[in-house]
């Protein structure tokens, strides 16, 4: 049994703007610096070794800031880097709907059966997940994975063993509180069963 924390970095300017970001490099806004102190002060208290990331921003710097609050260690792995979303990365609803018509209607109705233009399937997303994750789990109890939307939930159905559904809302990012999610996980890498649960921060941090 494994305990993975799984963080959501804090608000962009596309989150707030409900873009799609994809694969895109963007810093966190006002916002998304504000949620980044409640993630720490949120896991500050949990067992964790050591922290898994995407080498690309927001993730980085917010790996970064809680590798460095909590005195752990930090590794990149390239195989977490946001689900590419081609020709629909910095667009709004609007812009697809107009765009690309027919996927579009296809992704209102199944979001997780559909390749963006010139993008990636989610197929390919969880076997890089998989991948990236496995040394991790046979190595560590309980670790900070750091993740974008909407890769970040398909991380949380790779280790739950769940089918990666309903995951439409998530193509836009998070700009929510519930940035944190612990996932205690069982069984392989590619084979895996577990449960969740979701933590609101602003509970986390005290009210403000």
């Amino acid at each position: 049994m494994s305990t993975v924390v799984l963080v959501r970095p804090g608000c962009t300017d596309f989150d707030e703007q409900k873009r799609i970001q994809g694969s895109l490099e963007l810093p966190l806004n006002e916002r998304g610096q504000c949620q980044l102190a409640k993630v720490i002060d949120a896991i500050r208290d949990q067992p964790v070794e050591a922290v898994i990331t995407s080498p690309c921003d927001p993730c980085r710097s917010t790996a970064e800031a809680v590798a460095q609050a909590l005195d752990i260690t930090l590794k990149e792995k390239k195989q977490l880097c946001n689900l590419d979303q081609g020709l629909w990365q910095g667009l709004c609803v609007v812009e697809i709907r107009k765009k690309f018509p027919r996927v579009f209607k296809q992704w209102e109705e199944s979001p997780e059966t559909v390749c963006p233009p010139e993008g990636e399937t989610v197929e390919v997303a969880f076997e890089r997940i998989a991948e990236a994750l496995r040394k991790p789990l046979k190595k560590y109890d309980s670790f900070v994975v750091v993740a974008s939307e909407p890769l970040a939930s398909l991380v949380s159905c790779m280790l739950r063993g769940a089918v990666p559904e309903d995951i439409g809302d998530a193509m836009f990012g998070c700009c929510e509180d519930h940035l944190v999610e612990i996932i205690q996980t069982s069984g392989s890498a590619d084979d895996r069963t577990g449960s969740s649960e979701l933590i609101p921060l602003a509970a986390a941090a005290g009210n403000e």
